[in-house]
């Protein structure tokens, strides 16, 4: 298996909505995208899938060397033999790469955030820089479209933390700030008991408020000069935020269910955003 092979096998298996959006884009930046989430599946699989956290800071700090000496000219995994010959096209840098890895270790130093402010910091390193990355090799023309990646990156890691509160319970991390569950009088047990309550359903209607304005303010932000070229980020938006609606629907019954639309459907609303250029 070449290194290709590797990434788009790594990519495709993962079943993530941001496959869907990569499926519409020209050859070679679809091979760029490809890469670069292949690379961001392998250290976020270090946090979930290795039980022992010492193993896991190991293979973190592995993965901090070999983007530094990939970016010296020497790649020897897989997905960075994948992703080098693109860096140069897109004007990608080492700093990006390893602020993602950086907040993959923060997953294994922290569980518990004691406000947003906290929480946005941890959101802007695996999302907002994921964001910024994509924005770049999408096409970006104009300085301002960094501005609404990183937005529309923290609007999506939102929506990741509602769906995921009671699968991240379970092991052990609550990214619901602990402010805000005061504010609800929501107790963390009963997140991990998988208690829901009147008050549960309030919090989570706030978080979710808020991620509806973090999607509106981010495309507000999308320069129109630079709207086509990012048709893949919003395709994500769309596919994002109809599973954010669909947990509203649900009435945010995350703690015992991972709620998620079907790939045909994630499909059906990247075509329809392709073709039609509306959510």
């Amino acid at each position: 298996m070449n290194p290709e092979q590797y990434v788009q096998q790594k990519a495709a298996s993962s079943g993530s909505s941001f496959y869907y959006a990569f499926l519409f884009l020209p050859a070679q930046r679809r091979a760029a995208i490809t890469a670069f989430y292949a690379f961001c599946r392998e250290v976020d699989d270090v946090v979930d899938e290795v039980s022992d956290p010492g193993v896991a800071r190991t293979k973190l700090a592995w993965w901090q060397a070999e983007v530094s000496q990939a970016f010296a000219g020497k790649p020897t995994h897989p997905v960075m033999l994948a992703m080098m010959p693109h860096v140069s096209a897109y004007g990608l840098e080492e700093r990006q790469f390893q602020a993602i890895i950086q907040g993959c270790q923060m997953d294994l130093e922290q569980t518990r955030y004691l406000d947003f402010p906290g929480l946005q910091r941890y959101c802007h390193l695996v999302a907002g820089v994921v964001g910024e990355v994509s924005a770049k090799i999408f096409g970006q023309s104009d300085p301002k479209t960094t501005e609404y990646a990183h937005k529309l990156g923290l609007a999506f890691q939102l929506t990741n933390i509602i769906r995921d509160v009671g699968e991240d319970a379970m092991m052990g991390r609550i990214y619901l700030p602990v402010s805000e569950l005061q504010q609800f009088d929501v107790k963390a047990h009963e997140i991990t008991n998988r208690k829901y309550s009147e008050n549960f359903t309030h919090l989570m209607r706030f978080q979710a408020e808020r991620a509806h304005r973090l999607y509106d303010e981010a495309l507000a932000m999308l320069p129109d000069a630079d709207r086509r070229a990012q048709k893949p980020g919003l395709m994500m938006a769309s596919i994002y935020r109809t599973l954010l609606r669909e947990i509203e629907r649900e009435d945010f019954k995350v703690l015992h269910q991972r709620i998620s639309l079907t790939p045909l459907r994630k499909l059906w609303l990247a075509w329809k955003m392709q073709a039609l250029g509306r959510m």
